[in-house]
């Protein structure tokens, strides 16, 4: 096997017993670092360092992962354009900020009985999103709500 040594200095290929002996001589213990690679790679380094270096790494990159959340829009059938405007703007910046977002178009009282009314305002809102914005799967009834997602490309 291949041993490295705690600098990081190559200490050339050797039998596994000796490479024990060498990290038992240093006092750290021998880490199995690629097992696939043809002849295996060990370093020799202290476990309980590693361990907590890699802990304080992984903790590190989990502060600073920015997760995904799902936004909600809500709008009605008898919406302005100008309003209609300000949700597609606020809907692109939560876009741009990493979520994906929930259009929810509501229908209230008689506006039920015309559905095709609701699907063209969904086809409008897509259209003014324009070609950064990918809708997943299809709009759907649910209720009194017409619902669709929309995530960046």
């Amino acid at each position: 096997m291949r041993v490295i040594s705690a600098d990081g200095a190559q200490l050339g290929i050797m039998s596994s017993r000796d490479a024990q002996l060498k990290a038992r001589d240093a006092g750290l213990d021998l880490v199995e670092i690629s097992p696939n690679a043809n002849p295996p790679v060990v370093k020799i380094i202290d476990w309980g360092k590693y361990q907590y270096q890699k802990m304080k790494e992984q903790a590190r990159a989990k502060k600073n992962a920015k997760s995904s959340e799902l936004k909600q829009i809500r709008l009605g059938l008898k919406i302005g354009e100008n309003d209609l405007n300000i949700k597609v703007r606020k809907t692109l910046e939560l876009l741009e900020d990493g979520d994906r977002v929930k259009i929810m178009i509501v229908f209230r009282g008689r506006e039920m009985a015309h559905k095709e009314i609701g699907t063209e305002l969904m086809n409008r809102i897509i259209e003014k999103l324009g070609d950064q914005v990918v809708v997943d799967g299809k709009a759907q009834m649910s209720g009194r709500n017409l619902t669709f997602m929309v995530r960046h490309k």
